[in-house]
C-alpha cells in the first residue's frame, strides 16, 4: 500500500510539473507575440495613438494621458517613451507569469498541509502559516504587476465571450476568495477552508482559460 501511495504521488507530481510546463510555454509565446505585434505597429504606422482607447483604472491612473507619471514628468507621453514602456510591459508580464506558477505551486502545498492541519495534525501549524505568508506575497505581488503594468499600444476588444474575458472574471473571483481566506484565518475553519478551495479552484481555471484560446 505504501509503494502504491508513493507511486501515485510521483504520478501526481509529474502531472502537475507537465501542466505547469505547458502553462509556461503557452504564456511565454502569447506574451512575446503580443509584444512583437505592438512593436511592429509602432514602427509601421505613421499616425498612431500612443495610448489605447480602453485601459484598466490602475493603468489610467499611472500611465494615462493625465496619469501620475505624465504629470510628474517621470515618463512623458512620447513615442520613444512608449517604446520603453512596451519593453517594460513585457518584462513585468513575464514576472507576473512566473509568480503565477510559483503561487500555484504554493497553493498546492498549502492545500496538502492545510488538510492535515484541519484533520488535527497541529504540528504543521507553523508550516501552514509560513506557506500562507509566502503565497500571499507571491499572489498579491503578481496581481500588482498585472494591474500597474504599462498599457498595450492598442486594446484588443473581442466581441462575445472568450478566454481572456473568462480569465478576468475568474481573476475577480479568486482575488475575492484570497481576501476572504485571509480574513477568516483566525475565524471559522470551515469558512476559511471553503474560501481557500474557492481561491485555488478559480485560480486554476483562470490559468487554464488564459492558456487555451476559445
Amino acid at each position: 500500500m505504501l509503494t502504491l501511495n508513493k507511486l501515485s504521488d510521483k504520478r501526481a507530481n509529474s502531472f502537475l510539473f507537465a501542466l505547469m510546463f505547458v502553462f509556461t510555454l503557452s504564456f511565454s509565446e502569447s506574451y512575446s507575440q503580443d509584444f512583437l505585434d505592438e512593436f511592429d505597429s509602432l514602427i509601421e504606422e505613421e499616425n498612431i495613438d500612443l495610448l489605447p482607447e480602453k485601459m484598466i483604472f490602475t493603468q489610467k491612473w499611472l500611465w494615462g494621458e493625465k496619469g501620475l507619471l505624465r504629470k510628474t514628468g517621470i515618463s512623458e507621453l512620447t513615442l520613444e517613451n512608449r517604446e520603453k514602456e512596451l519593453i517594460l510591459r513585457e518584462k513585468l508580464l513575464k514576472a507576473h507569469q512566473i509568480l503565477g506558477y510559483i503561487t500555484f505551486a504554493g497553493m498546492i502545498a498549502q492545500g496538502i498541509v492545510g488538510s492535515k492541519l484541519y484533520n488535527g495534525d497541529y504540528s504543521l501549524e507553523d508550516t501552514h502559516e509560513a506557506i500562507g505568508a509566502f503565497v500571499n506575497t507571491t499572489y498579491f505581488t503578481g496581481a500588482g504587476l498585472s494591474l500597474f503594468t504599462p498599457p498595450p499600444l492598442v486594446s484588443r476588444e473581442i466581441k462575445g465571450f472568450n478566454n481572456m474575458k473568462a480569465h478576468k472574471i475568474l481573476a475577480t473571483i479568486h482575488a475575492s476568495a484570497m481576501i476572504m481566506t485571509n480574513l477568516t484565518s483566525e475565524g471559522d475553519k470551515s469558512v476559511h477552508r471553503a474560501s481557500a478551495y474557492s481561491a485555488f479552484g478559480s485560480y486554476t481555471l483562470a490559468m487554464i482559460a488564459v492558456t487555451f484560446n476559445f
